[in-house]
């Protein structure tokens, strides 16, 4: 650790950093997602630290050294898990994003329910944060991350093959989120 680091949000920022740096856009994005996160979390009423150090690892399981199975959420939990992170942090990384869609086309949902699926707040924060935040950690709608994922990963993709039952969900994320910005008087996008 860092000298000075003393949050978990400041742990999780080092452990992404070493992870995700050499990845390029990948670390942009992810560090996109974090701000987002922190601008999110004073509106939407819901523990900072939290959401912003599950921010900062939600795509660490993209990292060389923590592949395991291919499947990024699952790979992410599995590394913090052997780091013992919070279950809390494991359970939104691993879940994030619909993670539980492309599990199941990919024989994978068993693995993925053994970290809990918080489905509250606190995770549809985070699943916003990463679906209005492009490769590039620019900030973007949630219908141009959609477009964007699905031209990159291709129409063979996992992401496109259960397409029709996530992007409800996704949809649904973006809704309850931008309800509770608006009722907060907070901006959305």
């Amino acid at each position: 650790m860092r000298a000075g680091l003393s949050t978990l949000p400041d742990t999780a920022e080092e452990l992404a950093y070493e992870l995700l740096a050499p990845l390029g856009n990948r670390w942009r994005h992810t560090a996109g997602v974090a701000a987002r996160a922190a601008e999110l979390a004073a509106p939407l009423e819901i523990d900072r630290d939290v959401l912003v150090a599950a921010a900062w690892l939600h795509d660490i399981g993209y990292a060389e050294r923590t592949v395991v199975t291919g499947f990024h959420p699952l790979d992410g939990a599995r590394h913090l898990e052997r780091l013992a992170w919070p279950a809390a942090i494991i359970g939104l990384v691993a879940q994030h994003s619909g993670a539980r869609f492309v599990a199941a086309v990919r024989g994978l949902a068993e693995e993925l329910a053994a970290y809990p699926d918080d489905s509250g707040l606190i995770s549809d924060a985070l699943t916003y944060a990463d679906q209005t935040v492009g490769p590039d950690g620019r900030r973007v709608t949630a219908g141009q991350r959609h477009d964007e994922m699905l031209r990159r990963h291709g129409p063979a993709s996992w992401n496109a093959l259960v397409d029709h039952v996530r992007l409800p969900h996704l949809r649904g994320v973006t809704e309850r989120v931008e309800h509770r910005l608006a009722l907060a008087g907070a901006p959305g996008r």
